[in-house]
């Protein structure tokens, strides 16, 4: 079985048992895939409870990144193969799917990438070590603007490197063009256009994911990123808190 949702930002009690009965069939060869915003942030022990109580459940937790996770820890995690593509260990069995991967899961063929670029940053990024710091902060909070701090709460990560583009094209060439599901954060400019008009801009991953969508042959899109549950079409799908089963 292989299950589906959207952004967690650190709050996983959607899966608790009561929410989520169905986990009373499933084992550690059947998936939770979560569509960005895991929530990976810091080394709490709030986190080490969290991730420990999803370690523990009957099935595996796989995720990709948003642009909500701290990009200074995903680092320290070593990359190894899984299924065939990149991933990382945070957990036994809670997995970081990267960027750009090709995966065989349960007889299907997946392919992932994540990121997205954050729009709530109206007040811009500010810097730790700016000794003005908590003056530019409550300056901010005064006039009601939204900010972030590099390295505390934002991450130019949130964004892919050149390489990690050009690592999915070749992996989606290698399997021409064609898998079965795709699992991402955001998603394609002209799928982003249906659901919010200009409330968001069209940016370098929005673009690469129009060029996938237009290139490649797949059964269903699943995102999350924008915080609703619709169909968009025939064939992607906008997840935040609903959890769907897909196979």
């Amino acid at each position: 079985m292989i299950y589906v949702t959207g952004d967690c930002h650190g709050d996983y009690r959607r899966f608790n048992t009561a929410v989520f009965p169905e986990q009373k069939e499933m084992n550690k060869d059947d998936y939770v895939i979560i569509c960005g915003d895991f929530g990976y942030w810091d080394e709490s022990k709030e986190q080490k409870y969290w991730l420990k109580w999803l370690d523990g459940k009957p099935f595996t937790t796989l995720w990709v990144d948003g642009n909500h996770e701290n990009y200074d820890l995903l680092k320290k995690h070593r990359v190894t193969q899984w299924h065939g593509g990149k991933v990382q260990y945070i957990m036994p069995s809670v997995i970081h799917l990267m960027r750009g991967q090709i995966y065989e899961l349960q007889g299907y063929r997946v392919f992932t990438f994540g990121g997205a670029k954050s729009h709530d940053i109206s007040g811009g990024v500010l810097e730790a070590s700016d000794p003005n710091l908590r003056a530019k902060r409550r300056k901010l909070e005064k006039k009601n603007e939204l900010y972030r701090i590099n390295h505390v709460s934002w991450w130019k990560e949130e964004m892919p490197s050149e390489e990690e583009l050009a690592e999915g094209l070749r992996n989606l060439i290698r399997n021409n063009w064609d898998v079965d599901f795709i699992f991402s954060h955001c998603c394609a400019g002209s799928t982003q256009e249906r659901i919010a008009g200009e409330m968001y801009q069209p940016n370098i991953l929005t673009r690469y994911f129009d060029k996938i969508k237009e290139m490649c042959r797949y059964r269903k899109w699943f995102f999350g990123h924008y915080h609703d549950n619709k169909n968009i079409g025939n064939k992607e799908i906008l997840l935040y808190e609903q959890i769907i089963r897909i196979c």
